[in-house]
């Protein structure tokens, strides 16, 4: 590998980007503008909303991720938008074969085809970053390398800046939410997604926090094969999640809580949380020809906090579940809400029960127990965006973002499941005699393993 790294935020590239992603949006955004000044509410026809998902989905990069997250904000979007942008599924076109082998000479060297038995050039998925090829180790093992699309850090630079200027558009038009804080998170982490060698260290933080946990498999890292723009990762063979949505309530059942202990017991033992609870990212094991639990397949997204965070998700569990308003202010307090008076609280607490509603009741239930999936969420945050539009505004704090998307996309997938459970008693089996200095110990042993800084 050439020491110069001729791909690091190229402005030539950057330029580019602007150019293909400012003249999609761009056109649909003017569409919108003239609808709103002739006569239209807001713009936000289907027709317009499925002409910004093709626009969007027609490029490869972080902006389709973007897009993504933002359809997961509740109400940041107009449900028209929002539907359309769930769709997108990250399905990028590959890059060709002898694309594909520059990029693998530019890693490994000339005779990197020296390094594996066999590797397909033909991906075996694309994704928004980057591409995964099935290889063949030399003893043996098989392998999912994951090959970084060229210029994707020019692209995610040209992409966040495209992120601020919605954001600052959308703060003029809608001050009920102030957006500042999630535009932060959302570009630390796409940043941090770049970084293939610090997802190698996430995937090794997870194979070793998860270690006990049966029902939940980590692939292991080659870091031999791996660098900055291809990670090498042991392939886990498995099968899609909602291949089992029809299965036996005993096996929907199991997969359940297989994905809950995947997110929730790294969160309680070592402050770190999967961020992206997309159906892409895990697949199902099976054993004797039964499915048994899950494979974890990608950690770009991972998200560390410091110890006090799940101080605070914990308090707020407590002081919902005993009515303890001052253990909820508490908790508001430490996550980074500010100006938190008695009506905003009271906000507040409309989406926090929505989101802890499943953990609070000691009882088996499904997720959305007996609300349609459909509605499910949309009566809450209609409640709270009304009542912050009358109220306004408050600023989401930066750690805050995450941890919701990942408690709503994986209440997603119980609802995909329909599981019945016992929410309440899994979630305290997983904070059962929870200390802050034993979390901050387990959490320092850990990072350090793995070689990844403490949380500021």
């Amino acid at each position: 590998m050439a020491e110069t790294d001729r791909e690091a935020n190229r402005f030539s590239a950057r330029a580019s980007r602007y150019a293909s992603v400012g003249a999609n949006v761009g056109g649909v955004a003017a569409r919108m503008a003239a609808a709103r000044l002739f006569g239209g509410k807001d713009g936000a026809a289907p027709s317009n909303a499925a002409a910004l998902a093709q626009a969007l989905g027609g490029l490869k990069g972080p902006i389709m991720k973007v897009a993504q997250l933002l359809a997961t904000v509740p109400d940041l979007l107009p449900p028209e938008y929002a539907a359309e942008l769930q769709k997108l599924q990250a399905d990028a076109p590959p890059m060709g074969a002898a694309f594909v082998k520059r990029r693998m000479m530019a890693e490994l060297g000339a005779d990197w085809q020296s390094r594996f038995t066999h590797f397909d050039l033909k991906p075996a998925a694309a994704a928004s970053l980057g591409q995964v090829h099935r290889a063949v180790s030399p003893d043996g093992a098989p392998l999912a390398c994951k090959l970084q699309y060229p210029d994707m850090q020019s692209a995610v630079e040209a992409d966040l800046k495209q992120l601020q200027v919605a954001f600052a558009l959308h703060r003029r038009m809608n001050s009920w939410l102030d957006t500042s804080e999630i535009a932060k998170e959302i570009g630390a982490r796409v940043r941090e997604e770049l970084d293939y060698e610090r997802e190698a260290k996430h995937a090794a933080l997870y194979g070793n926090v998860l270690k006990d946990i049966d029902s939940v498999r980590v692939p292991q890292v080659h870091k031999d094969l791996s660098t900055k723009r291809l990670l090498t990762l042991g392939w886990l063979d498995g099968e899609k999640i909602l291949t089992f949505a029809q299965s036996p309530i005993e096996v929907r059942n199991r997969l359940a809580q297989a994905m809950f202990r995947a997110w929730w017991h790294p969160f309680s033992r070592a402050a770190v949380i999967h961020g992206d609870p997309h159906l892409g990212n895990y697949t199902v094991f099976s054993e004797g020809g039964e499915p048994q639990g899950i494979n974890l397949l990608d950690y770009g997204c991972v998200r560390i906090f410091h110890p006090r965070f799940v101080g605070g998700v914990v308090d707020l569990y407590r002081g919902l579940l005993e009515n303890d308003r001052d253990r909820i202010v508490h908790a508001y307090e430490v996550w980074g809400f500010k100006k938190l008076d008695r009506e905003t609280v009271d906000i507040l607490n409309i989406w926090a029960r929505f989101i802890y509603g499943p953990l609070l009741e000691d009882r088996t239930r499904t997720v959305a127990d007996g609300i349609e999936p459909g509605a499910y969420g949309r009566r809450e945050a209609f409640s709270v965006h009304q009542a912050l539009k009358e109220r306004g505004p408050v600023t989401v704090p930066q750690e805050f973002v995450f941890m919701d998307r990942a408690a709503v996309g994986l209440g997603a997938v119980f609802l995909h499941l329909r599981s019945e459970l016992n929410y309440h008693r899994l979630f305290e089996a997983e904070i059962e005699r929870f200390s802050l200095d034993a979390l901050a110990e387990r959490q320092k042993t850990a990072l350090t393993a793995a070689g990844l800084p403490l949380p500021a």
